[in-house]
């Protein structure tokens, strides 16, 4: 790299060429006021605020946007430039209206700061005219006052080049310009996806959060945590005043590089709700009554002693949560492994990502997303096939448009057209349940055409001609008849992939809610084998999980056949190592799955159900059936933060603390370890989960010392390799990536380079299996279901927030003009939809994003799509069919 040397006010310095004055200042140490810049946009120098004098220049220049050359000298704060930023302020004020003392911006405003900072006069020497304009507050979270705007850009330039929407931009010229929205129609009627991040960079108080606390930046508190929604670990700061959250900002660098969607950045407010339980509660004679502690305990510990004494441990089985910290679902598997003695344990990433671990596990050696978030911007070809990335995943989404912008090509396939369909070099509409004929066709495309990777085969994987076979026996005709595409299509779709050198493939339910969930994923992995992908850096085959900390849960053996850190229970060294830690004799075979918990509290095998901050009478297939399982079980405990549908059943409930009221870690999609830290105190009476877990150990007669988080997660580093390198003093600042196989490891930044973690990557035949249930006479559509922007899981977070309920208040489903034809339904009726399981109800959307013949239902709400959704199981995983099932619309409502 070139050297170059500058003088910056007297100080010789000897730097890499190749960025702006603005950027050798700050890395010195120099507070250079700014309005416009922002490290992560191109620099426009629009505000002048940072301007500086060089010497030999008769002019003063934007630090921002001139690149620094060597032999330099500069000024930073000579009088000449003192003088310019101060002219700036006073034009800026000539045209801003003067009321800092009743603005909601007081104390956290640059205006406000420089003008102090300068010496500003109250009055501006400068006559300008004030501008007149209406606030626009029509968007549900935050309001745009343009009086206020001081035209810096950062808004616009945000929401154009890192969020990808370009819901806003200049609207006019000179004085009488402002910042608008599409057509000058206000925020509520334009593409906007109230993520927010135009607030975040507002340096005035022209865009700024609505709130119904009263409160000034210096009465706050900042508490840098992790997002407690999707598996993207985005990073920001609880802003508190006292103990009441009053606004979420989002923190600079990995992984979401100061952005975040609506959800982490608005639906906060579940943390201080009303609804919180906040002490026990024991159910009897049908009514809930409120506890202590310990008769909470007793009554728990009395059960247990019953039922174990009259059954046996293997009727006792556990749900673990995506939601809860690594410690917390560390101590809960170890209850019942070391305390209870059983394997049944299992939590929701049965229902997602069961087949991504089966499927990778078995064809790479490990079941986690090979690359890292910062990479999808870096893709030269990104293929997401069963993510609406965008609304699932919206960091994510972001970071895929900004790759687009640069150039990157894509390809979408997916029965709806989502929101990256639409620019997509490739839409694949493919019919559900059709992802394997898909794939095998553009491998057969990809060989015959000799695009494949021949060395990399030859060199890194084992099993290519036994699968070869197979691929080549794909019709590629008949498999676009089968997908419901057009063969072109998947030829086009092939070609663009195997051109690429860093071709990334994304995934998410769409691919693994199936009962040929793993073969899809197995499929998956045949592709990214065949064209080399595996292993490089801005490649590899990166499943998106779907919650916080799917990834942890899973990690520290909150799953049925494995220890943290997927050592097998059945493998004897693996066991003999946990017995020799936790002081106990532990039990050599696989536990039961969720699903097959749930059928054996139906059929009087489980007697005793624990769950913990999960819901699954609104989140697992067949509620009906669900219902009807937890209603048979002989005790059941819920430990969680509001009063949810499956709580409702419950003997005993436990009220948990929220992720902002604990320290602990959780586990992002892209395999980063990375801290949540406490911003208020418990409340009420709850407790965080892994208080609550001990405690229940040391009362049924296990000897577990209460330990801290930290205390924990060093155990978890003992007993598991990939977490071996892990602990909190390591990741305070920066989460670490595993395999983090020492303390001197530096974490793994995409997996599988030189190795794959089994040796060889492994081929694996595939053939096209259809979906368990499929439309006939009597149910006639094709119904799948997934997320939507605004809501989470099963809404016990997000329906705590107003205007997300505003935005998405109720159940609905998607179907094409034809079909509302076919049902005389018009867009906005209320329809009734019945499957051979349950009927449920939906305002109708009709739209052009679906095909014919095909339904999408949101599966957030109580007694909606997994009313109808199917129980069937891929045998390898046990994971439930829910992106299929045959559905008839009863009619109109």
């Amino acid at each position: 790299m070139k050297m170059i040397n500058l003088k910056i006010n007297d100080q010789e310095i000897s730097v890499e060429a190749g960025k702006n004055i603005l950027d050798y200042c700050v890395e010195l140490g120099l507070d250079i006021p700014t309005f416009c810049h922002d490290e992560r946009i191109k620099p426009e120098g629009a505000c002048r605020m940072c301007v500086v004098e060089v010497k030999g220049i008769n002019r003063l220049l934007a630090s921002c946007a001139t690149p620094a050359t060597d032999g330099m000298e500069i000024k930073t704060h000579s009088p000449e430039v003192m003088e310019a930023r101060k002219d700036v302020l006073e034009l800026t004020w000539a045209s801003h209206p003067n009321d800092c003392v009743v603005c909601d911006a007081n104390g956290d405003c640059k205006l406000q700061d420089y003008s102090y900072e300068y010496n500003l006069t109250s009055i501006p020497e400068y006559d300008g005219h004030k501008r007149n304009f209406s606030i626009d507050d029509s968007n549900k979270f935050f309001y745009i006052d343009p009086e206020k705007c001081i035209l810096c850009g950062k808004c616009v330039y945000v929401c154009k080049d890192l969020q990808g929407v370009e819901a806003l931009g200049f609207n006019k010229r000179g004085h009488d310009t402002f910042i608008s929205f599409a057509f000058d129609n206000g925020m509520e009627q334009s593409n906007c996806v109230s993520c927010g991040n135009c607030v975040s960079v507002c340096p005035t108080g022209a865009l700024m959060e609505k709130s119904n606390v009263m409160f000034r930046s210096w009465e706050t508190k900042k508490t840098r945590t992790t997002c407690p929604y999707c598996g993207v670990g985005c990073q920001f700061d609880i802003v508190t005043k006292g103990e009441q959250v009053v606004r979420i900002d989002p923190a600079p660098g990995t992984p979401n590089e100061g952005l975040l969607c609506v959800k982490g950045k608005f639906a906060y407010k579940f943390i201080n709700h009303k609804g919180r339980l906040t002490t026990p509660l024991i159910k009897e004679n049908g009514e809930f009554r409120e506890a202590s502690w310990d008769e909470a305990y007793d009554l728990i510990a009395s059960k247990y002693t019953e039922l174990n004494d009259k059954y046996g441990a293997a009727t006792f089985a556990g749900l673990a949560s995506a939601k809860c910290t690594n410690e917390e679902n560390y101590m809960f598997q170890k209850l019942f492994r070391a305390a209870i003695g059983t394997n049944n344990v299992d939590h929701c990433a049965r229902l997602c990502h069961a087949s991504t671990v089966a499927g990778l596990a078995t064809t790479l050696g490990s079941g986690a997303m090979t690359n890292s978030i910062a990479e999808v911007k870096d893709h030269d070809v990104i293929f997401v096939i069963g993510s609406n990335t965008t609304e699932t995943h919206p960091v994510i989404g972001s970071f895929m448009k900004q790759a687009i912008a640069k150039g990157s090509k894509i390809i979408v396939a997916d029965p709806r057209e989502i929101e990256l369909a639409e620019g997509a070099d490739v839409f694949l509409k493919i019919l559900p349940g059709t992802n394997v004929p898909l794939l095998n066709a553009m491998m057969k495309v990809i060989y015959n055409e000799n695009l494949h990777d021949i060395d990399y085969i030859s060199e890194r994987t084992e099993n290519f001609e036994t699968t070869l076979e197979t691929i080549l026996n794909t019709d590629i005709e008949e498999a676009a008849e089968i997908c419901g595409i057009d063969a072109e299509d998947i030829r086009k779709a092939a070609r663009i992939y195997a051109a690429g050198n860093k071709a990334g493939i994304y995934y998410a339910m769409g691919i693994t809610q199936h009962s040929q969930g793993t073969n899809n994923v197995k499929s998956i992995a045949n592709l990214a084998l065949l064209c080399g992908n595996v292993g490089i850096e801005s490649g590899g085959i990166n499943p998106l999980r779907g919650q916080n900390n799917v990834q942890g849960a899973c990690d520290m053996g909150g799953l049925p056949d494995v220890f943290p850190g997927y050592q097998k229970v059945f493998n004897d060294e693996a066991r003999a190592k946990f017995e020799k830690a936790w002081g106990v004799k532990l039990d050599n075979k696989v536990g039961l799955s969720l699903p097959h918990v749930l059928d054996g509290a139906y059929e009087d095998q489980i007697r005793f159900l624990y769950v913990m901050g999960e819901n699954p009478v609104v989140s697992d297939p067949d509620t009906t059936h669900v219902k009807k399982s937890l209603g048979n079980l002989d005790f059941l405990i819920v430990q969680d933060l509001f009063m949810t549908e499956t709580a409702e059943m419950a003997d005993v409930i436990l009220p948990a603390s929220s992720y902002a009221e604990k320290e602990g870690t959780f586990t992002n999609t892209e395999r980063r370890v990375q801290m949540i830290r406490p911003a208020i105190k418990p409340v009420g009476d709850s407790k965080a989960d892994y208080i609550i877990i001990q405690e229940i150990m040391n009362k049924i007669g296990y000897n577990q010392p209460i330990l801290t988080p930290s205390e924990i997660m060093d155990e978890v580093a003992t007993l598991t390799p990939i977490y071996g390198g892990v602990s909190y003093d390591r990741i305070q600042e920066l989460g670490l990536q595993w395999p983090v196989l020492d303390h001197n490891h530096p974490g793994t930044k995409y997996l599988h380079k030189d190795k794959f973690a089994r040796g060889l990557g492994l081929f694996s035949e595939v053939e096209f299996a259809e979906a368990k249930e499929l439309p006939d006479e009597n149910f006639p559509i094709v119904l799948t279901t997934g997320r939507v922007l605004y809501h989470f899981h099963t809404i016990s977070m997000t329906g705590k927030n107003e205007e997300i309920n505003e935005i998405v208040p109720e159940n609905f489903i998607e179907i094409s003009p034809k079909t509302a034809e076919s049902y005389k339904l018009k867009h906005m009726d209320h329809a009734s939809i019945s499957s051979r399981r349950g009927t449920t109800k939906a305002v109708v959307h009709v739209t052009d994003k679906i095909g014919d013949g095909v339904m999408f239902m949101p599966f957030h709400f109580a007694d909606g799509a997994n009313m109808l959704t199917n129980t069937e199981l891929d045998a390898t995983c046990n994971i439930p069919e829910l992106k299929v099932c045959a559905v008839q619309i009863d009619g109109k409502l």
